[in-house]
């Protein structure tokens, strides 16, 4: 069955929680998509997991568009959602319309995603206006990790607990079809869930949300040196690469790789006919 926005609202409204995960590259998006994987984010997060940069603020639009278009490439039915990068939509609701009809145009995406709150409802609005969907993002917010002072747990006082629940509201007022919420504590993102008509997605968030979404590397164990307290390991991938890795470089020192059968024969006697 085809995801849209209609079909992940459904869900929500029918109890029946939504997948999504991180995806960058066409082959990845390909095992998603057999699986049954709801909706797939190309994350500004690729600027960490991809590119090796040092955040997400140095990821631009052509990066993302240039990932987007290489996942869309492996879907038929997954919903597909794409972020925004840092300063692609902040200057002002006219440059958020031009950059997310980009993603939607060059990238095939079927929703943008963006940061922020209140101070965005703007360009949500604009933006839907222009027949984009929009998925919100409140929490911890990457881009704006400098204003918040690190990598922490969002909305545990009483007064940043009800801002989220203000610009939760407030971002659906403005259009959004969908908000993450990231590093919340989780009964302030079970009480949001139930307040909003739109579908709640959870990363560090408690299990009350309509669905959740982590980053297929760290959920395959393909990061070890920092792993997320929200963070589950379903797989040990990465050691079983470097194993892979490992096999490969002894078997070409050894001379058992490649094998007969993975060699291209020719006739002895065309060869002998040949001058060397």
């Amino acid at each position: 069955m085809k995801n849209t926005v209609s079909t992940l609202l459904k869900q929500k409204q029918e109890g029946k929680k939504i997948s999504m995960l991180t995806c960058y590259d066409y082959s990845t998006a390909k095992l998603m998509e057999e699986v049954g994987v709801n909706t797939i984010l190309v994350g500004d997060s690729l600027g960490n997991t991809m590119l090796g940069y040092e955040d997400t603020i140095q990821v631009t639009m052509e990066d993302m568009i240039h990932h987007c278009a290489a996942v869309s490439r492996g879907l038929k039915n997954t919903f597909l959602v794409c972020d925004m990068p840092f300063m692609s939509y902040q200057t002002s609701p006219y440059d958020a319309v031009v950059n997310a009809g980009r993603l939607m145009k060059e990238g095939h995406a079927n929703m943008v995603k963006l940061e922020g709150g209140k101070e965005v409802c703007p360009q949500i609005e604009a933006i839907v206006k222009a027949s984009i969907p929009v998925c919100a993002h409140l929490g911890l917010t990457p881009q704006s990790i400098n204003a918040l002072g690190g990598y922490k747990v969002q909305g545990k006082t009483e007064s940043d607990a009800q801002k989220l629940i203000d610009d939760a509201k407030a971002v659906q007022e403005a259009g959004a079809s969908m908000l993450v919420l990231e590093c919340v504590p989780a009964d302030l993102a079970a009480k949001i869930t139930k307040t909003l008509h739109i579908p709640t997605i959870g990363i560090g968030a408690g299990n009350q949300c309509d669905g959740q979404v982590l980053v297929y590397q760290d959920m395959l164990g393909m990061f070890t040196d920092y792993v997320p307290k929200f963070v589950k390991q379903f797989a040990g991938v990465g050691e079983t690469m470097k194993k892979a890795f490992k096999e490969y470089m002894e078997e070409i020192q050894s001379g058992a790789f490649p094998a007969e059968e993975h060699s291209y024969k020719i006739d002895d006697e065309v060869i002998e006919r040949l001058y060397f």
